[in-house]
């Protein structure tokens, strides 16, 4: 018998063979074992407010969660989506037929492209991505066909007809993420009506990563794709409370949907964790019921958090692209005299004692993303303060 390991089959399924541990996993690992700042994965260093967080305390006490919730989620978290939805966007959904909890916003992604693709079907993609885009494009047997945001006077902007190239008539589905991480883009009404005009054109299904949706700066807008004309029976958009609230750990997200796509992304859901986070989707429900003061507050927060990293890098010698929305500021490292990221990201511990994440591991076309570099402002001001202070030593 030929063991395991002599076999010449490979362990991993070809699917996933062009994907190891992720950037995050490496970055944070060294911001451990060097004791740098970590400013690389996007997990804010305090947690959010005091009063959802004794709502999970209360629902565990009280015996809410602590066996299987319902598959498609507690009703009073639907039921606070759903409002949500219709409070901030006049988009109305029946929290019963067309609201979905899911583990995060990643196994929301992973379900609907799951749910929602066959073998060989195009999926369109603005590049830099997330990285687990193209792991679950991968999964589902898709294939992913980027279309770049390019540097543009200090932001990054979407090159409209080169969206329209990429659709052929195999693609069948548009995975769009705004306001986009890494690059801070939030698209506008302008570029969004011309994506909803395309979609409906080429009768494309279109997935949203909306889950920056409340850390938009600079009098910017995030505005749902699926309020535009023809496009709420085409899209499936998802959010989570992760980054609005900063509760990262607890892995709560959703979806909105149509019925018959939200089915689609349900049967493929519920084999994959089946249900998560019990306790906690009651305690989002109430977080999601908050005053606006807290959003304000919160983006106000964010926005001179970004200000003071900006101001900062900018000074330690890095070309600034200023986000207009998430909690991360890309940078150009060529002024520094460097231009390999990947490189780069690997010493600046040692160099400076702080942890950055190479946007190049977001792209198919490495090279495109070769000089810029991450960082992450979702940090305490002192942190954030001695981050700058040590990465002006770069200058120098």
């Amino acid at each position: 018998m030929t063991s395991m390991s002599s076999s010449t089959r490979p362990l991993l399924n070809r699917r996933l063979a062009e994907f190891g541990t992720t950037i995050f996993a490496e970055m944070s690992a060294l911001a451990v074992t060097t004791g740098a700042i970590n400013l690389g994965q996007g997990f804010p260093d305090t947690d959010g407010p005091e009063e959802v967080r004794e709502a999970a305390v209360r629902a565990l006490r009280d015996g809410r969660g602590n066996q299987y919730p319902p598959g498609p989620g507690v009703p009073e978290l639907r039921a606070a989506v759903a409002e949500h939805q219709f409070r901030r966007y006049g988009l109305s959904y029946d929290p019963d037929t067309e609201v979905l909890v899911t583990a995060g916003a990643t196994e929301a992604i992973a379900a609907a492209l799951l749910g929602l693709l066959e073998p060989g079907d195009e999926v369109v993609a603005l590049e830099p991505y997330y990285d687990s885009y193209a792991a679950c494009i991968a999964m589902a047997g898709g294939t992913r066909v980027p279309v770049t945001l390019r540097p543009h006077e200090g932001a990054f902007r979407l090159d409209l007809d080169e969206l329209r190239d990429a659709v052929t008539d195999r693609t069948r589905l548009l995975l769009l993420n705004t306001p986009h991480n890494p690059t801070g883009t939030v698209l506008s009404r302008e570029e969004l009506a011309a994506i909803a005009e395309l979609a409906v054109e080429r009768d494309l299904l279109v997935v949203t990563d909306e889950v920056y949706e409340h850390l938009v700066f600079d009098g910017a807008e995030h505005i749902p794709l699926a309020t535009f004309p023809g496009m709420r029976e085409r899209t499936v958009s998802i959010s989570s409370a992760g980054k609005t609230f900063s509760f990262t750990g607890w892995k709560v997200g959703w979806v909105t949907a149509a019925p018959a796509l939200l089915t689609a992304v349900r049967t493929a859901k519920q084999y994959l964790t089946y249900v998560a986070s019990g306790p906690f989707q009651y305690a989002v429900a109430e977080a999601l019921a908050l005053p606006e003061s807290y959003f304000t507050a919160y983006r106000a927060d964010m926005e001179a958090k970004r200000d003071l990293l900006a101001a900062g890098l900018a000074e330690a010698g890095f070309g600034v692209h200023r986000p207009t929305g998430t909690y991360f500021v890309t940078t150009d490292i060529r002024p520094l005299g460097e231009r390999d990221g990947i490189a780069f990201c690997r010493s600046l511990p040692e160099r400076a004692g702080v942890v950055a994440v190479p946007n190049a591991v977001f792209y198919d076309h490495r090279e495109a993303g070769a000089p810029f570099v991450r960082f992450a402002f979702c940090k305490r001001t002192p942190v954030l303060e001695e981050a700058v202070r040590r990465l002006k030593t770069l200058a120098g």
